[in-house]
């Protein structure tokens, strides 16, 4: 991936909706290019998925965790396979115990371990751990 590749995907985290013809005006390429690369990102499995962000208030009952991840390796790789994990809400680059700190939201307990499962399996993760958010008391 380079420095296009890159953009074009904050672009899509920004607004997975954006049309190729925005994305290729604030990219200031041709839509042909941005055709191209969403169609590469995709085959190789960079993009493995489109979603929507919710207001943090919008489904109360959802389960929301945070999971520490240990990695072992290129970190960089990690982090492009975790970015296509649809139960990670945020990912962040941490200092201490933990390399990453990964929000997690899921419909359900089913969900929570299928995220996590999937979250283990991604080659370079060498540990996790999750706490899952009980009550807020602020924000």
């Amino acid at each position: 991936m380079d420095s296009l590749d890159q953009q074009l995907l904050a672009q899509l985290r920004q607004n997975a909706r954006a049309s190729i013809a925005e994305l290729a005006a604030k990219l200031k390429v041709a839509r042909g290019t941005i055709t191209n690369r969403i169609a590469k990102l995709e085959q190789s499995g960079v993009i493995v998925g489109y979603t929507i962000k919710l207001r943090p208030d919008a489904n109360p009952d959802e389960i929301r965790a945070w999971t520490g991840i240990a990695v072992e390796g290129n970190q960089q790789t990690v982090i492009r396979a975790l970015l296509g994990e649809p139960g990670i809400a945020a990912l962040h680059d941490t200092n201490g115990r933990w390399d990453l700190l990964a929000e997690l939201r899921v419909a359900n307990l089913g969900e929570l371990a299928a995220t996590l499962e999937r979250i283990r399996k991604v080659k370079g993760v060498s540990a996790t751990e999750t706490s899952i958010h009980l009550q807020s008391f602020r924000g």
